[in-house]
C-alpha cells in the first residue's frame, strides 16, 4: 500500500534535518547538508526520511520532482495500521504551517 508524501528540500543547509512545513499546501521541510549535484541531496533526503519515519531507504521512492525542491516520495507500506503510523508521524514532524 502506496503513502504518498510531499516535501520540500533545503540542500546545503548547516545540517540535516525533518521537520516543519512551508507552503499551500503544505509541505513536510528536508534540510540536507549534501549539495544538488549528482543526485546527492536526494540520496540524503531519502536517507534522512528512513531514519525520521523508522523504515528503510528503500522503502521510499521519488516518483516527482528528482530535479527540483518540490518532492513527491511514495512510501511503500505493508498495511493498514502501518499507514496510520506514517500519518500520525507526518503530522508531528510537519508542526504548525509556516507560509512563504
Amino acid at each position: 500500500m502506496p503513502f504518498l508524501l510531499e516535501i520540500r528540500v533545503r540542500p546545503n543547509s548547516s545540517h540535516n534535518k525533518v521537520g516543519g512545513s512551508t507552503g499551500e499546501p503544505a509541505r513536510l521541510l528536508v534540510s540536507v547538508q549534501a549539495p544538488a549535484v549528482d543526485g546527492k541531496a536526494n540520496a540524503a533526503v531519502v536517507k534522512q526520511l528512513a531514519d525520521a519515519f523508522d523504515l528503510r531507504a528503500r522503502d521510499f521512492t521519488i516518483v516527482f520532482g528528482e530535479l527540483g525542491r518540490d518532492k513527491r516520495i511514495v512510501v511503500n507500506t505493508t498495511s493498514p495500521e502501518q499507514e496510520k503510523t506514517l500519518q500520525a508521524k507526518l503530522e508531528e514532524l510537519m508542526g504548525e504551517p509556516k507560509l512563504f
